[in-house]
């Protein structure tokens, strides 16, 4: 009879754990933000973002893209209503450019009154439209290439409401949308080195615009008319994104130029085959060089900065103690291995998101073939396979 009533109860006691889960995640469901606290202004915790972000490219960019920490790029963030603007020197023309593009979009920046910058003035301007934003990527305001983002505010609330539109009715009461939106878009850390994934953009502008401009152009035409619906296709990419982060495992665990070079032989001559086979037009091809060249590079600056904020004598910006959401790059290794197990899941993904990933593994192996490669990256015609190629031909060793 013991036996029996505990059979009884431990059902029991779950049916009301989850009758409790889920009345309470219905009641905190009530109150999910759907609106910025402060539209008109950055918050400070804002504001200690974008600070951090400028203060880890200036002290620790060197070591990840030489020259970049020197470069000027101001920053842009946005939310429902306006555009702000940092660090921008002198006053600013009205609006900003998209890229590729010279139409300016948007009206004049007004300091905002009232309030400063950690101490310097900075901008805003409504934007034209709800959906009229400088969106996530680089923009250039006069002959200034900037940085731009949602705030992360916005960025955490316009997660959600994608969640609570594409969910079953029956699940949007209660979806656990904060969980959610953490698990995907991370805390303080990560959102600062999206940023930086976006400053480096800034500064491929800045360094070799034409290149970036044709590979942002090649991601509007040639995207549409890429095989992404041929099985074979997908298996062999499949294939290859495997070696790759296979290879990207190896290149941090410590493997020999020997073994590196050897991974890397494989992959150009898998990617070689995988092309031929496919009948990949040669514009194609390019589209996919481009795509690794503007996105695997800030991919890689990105990951690599957020390792680099650990590095000693490294101390973050003061502000960033008040945040609740900062852990001081700490997670930074576990973040590269989690981006690098992303590689094997890329293959299905329609769209540019795998080159993303394919030009990370690439510029992660070029680290260790290839030190000092950056300085060729961006000069010149070379791409990242191209690198790779230059990389194994070498006989120099380096272990």
């Amino acid at each position: 009879m013991k036996t029996r009533r505990r059979l009884i109860l431990v059902p029991t006691a779950l049916l009301l754990l989850c009758f409790l889960t889920v009345a309470g995640l219905a009641f905190a469901n009530r109150f999910r933000p759907t609106a910025s606290e402060v539209v008109d202004r950055l918050s400070q915790p804002e504001k200690a973002r974008l600070a951090e972000v400028t203060r880890l490219r200036q002290e620790a960019g060197q070591a990840v893209w030489p020259g970049w920490e020197q470069a000027d790029i101001p920053l842009v963030v946005y939310n429902e209503t306006n555009a702000f603007l940092v660090g921008f020197q002198g006053e600013p023309p009205p609006g900003w450019q998209p890229v590729p593009g010279d139409e300016s979009i948007g009206g004049s920046w007004e300091r905002v009154p009232g309030d400063t910058f950690f101490g310097e003035p900075y901008y805003r301007t409504p934007l034209p439209a709800p959906d009229v934003t400088p969106q996530a990527f680089t923009v250039r305001i006069g002959d200034a290439w900037a940085a731009s983002m949602p705030t992360q505010e916005w960025a955490r609330i316009q997660l959600a409401d994608q969640f609570n539109r594409d969910l079953p009715v029956f699940l949007k009461p209660v979806f656990p949308y904060g969980l959610a939106v953490r698990l995907f878009l991370g805390g303080s850390d990560k959102y600062i080195s999206l940023m930086l994934h976006e400053s480096f953009h800034a500064y491929q502008g800045m360094t070799a615009q034409e290149r970036l401009e044709t590979g942002e152009q090649a991601g509007r035409t040639v995207e549409r008319r890429y095989p992404w619906d041929n099985e074979s296709l997908e298996a062999a990419w499949q294939a290859e994104l495997d070696l790759l982060a296979e290879a990207a495992e190896q290149a941090q665990n410590g493997a020999t130029i020997a073994e590196l070079k050897q991974m890397a032989w494989q992959f150009l001559e898998m990617r070689g085959a995988r092309r031929e086979e496919a009948g990949l037009s040669s514009d194609q091809i390019v589209y996919e060089q481009l795509r690794e060249w503007v996105e695997g590079q800030a991919k890689y600056v990105e990951m690599r900065m957020w390792q680099a904020g650990t590095a000693s004598p490294y101390t973050p910006h003061p502000a960033t103690t008040e945040l609740d959401n900062f852990d001081s790059y700490q997670g930074a290794d576990r973040a590269l291995s989690q981006e690098i197990q992303q590689i094997r899941r890329m293959a299905g993904d329609e769209g540019d998101g795998r080159f993303y990933y394919s030009g990370l593994a690439q510029a992660l192996l070029l680290d260790r073939l290839m030190p000092g490669w950056q300085s060729q990256a961006l000069a010149g015609t070379a791409n990242l396979e191209d690198l790779l190629a230059a990389a194994i031909a070498s006989n120099v060793s380096r272990d």
